[in-house]
């Protein structure tokens, strides 16, 4: 069972989250929720938690600052920060504790299920995985219309060229020279949804072309469009089109 952390001081966000964390991955999953920073690392080492769901903006010890004591403890744990546009200034200091991604409150019930079914997979695989090297992030700017076009071309050809691979936010956003909580707001920005959210429905689309050759199995198309775990692709598969990989064959009269 993965242990899941999840900080916030809104009592009504913090029930949300643990609501739809529940009802997604019901007892494979269990949820500590915490008021602030303070009560979340105490939760966090008294139960071992394997993934930290962190407010940043929380009085005391804000979301950040218990990021980082979880972080210098744990290099296994899995964060993922919840927070505000107005806020990714402030986050630049999230850069050292390598997280996974950031969420915009009010966090869509989607969104929040694709990135911790990865964030579940990365825990049960002893939340490791390569780290981008750090980089400073560039002030807070405007983007306009035409430069933000040219930037989402250019994101989403890195992405259709690097989605066979396991790539992260933080992989991402070192190719494109950004620190991590910037290149997660151009991200947003331009696409609307977070990182893991578009490479995940990517996968999908490009599996489910796929999928039309009947000559090619399951588990060869799971990791030919970047899952390593085709059980785990099934299961995404299922959540975001209703159905199995082997049953979208049936229903289109493939097989």
């Amino acid at each position: 069972m993965v242990r899941i952390i999840v900080a916030d001081d809104e009592p009504i966000e913090k029930a949300v989250v643990k609501k739809i964390l529940e009802g997604a991955f019901g007892q494979d999953v269990e949820v500590f929720p915490a008021c602030n920073g303070r009560e979340a690392v105490d939760i966090w080492r008294e139960k071992k938690c394997n993934i930290a769901v962190l407010d940043i903006s929380m009085p005391g010890i804000n979301g950040l600052e218990a990021a980082e004591m979880i972080r210098n403890e744990d290099d296994a744990c899995v964060i993922i920060f919840l927070t505000a546009f107005d806020e990714f200034d402030y986050a630049r200091k999230a850069i050292r504790v390598h997280a996974l991604d950031y969420l915009l409150k009010p966090v869509g019930e989607k969104e929040l299920v694709t990135v911790l079914e990865e964030a579940i997979r990365i825990a049960e695989n002893g939340g490791k995985r390569k780290e981008s090297a750090p980089m400073e992030i560039p002030c807070r700017e405007e983007i306009s219309s035409v430069r933000q076009a040219a930037i989402k071309k250019l994101i989403a050809g890195y992405i259709e060229d690097n989605y066979i691979r396991d790539i992260s936010l933080s992989d991402a956003a070192c190719a494109l020279n950004y620190s991590d909580p910037y290149f997660c707001k151009i991200f947003k920005d331009c696409f609307g949804k977070s990182f893991v959210l578009y490479l995940t429905e990517l996968r999908v689309e490009k599996s489910k072309e796929l999928l039309n050759d009947i000559t090619v199995n399951v588990k060869d198309i799971s990791a030919k469009v970047g899952f390593r775990d085709s059980n785990y692709y099934t299961k995404v598969f299922k959540r975001m089109e209703g159905m199995t990989p082997t049953e979208y064959r049936i229903i289109r009269g493939i097989i």
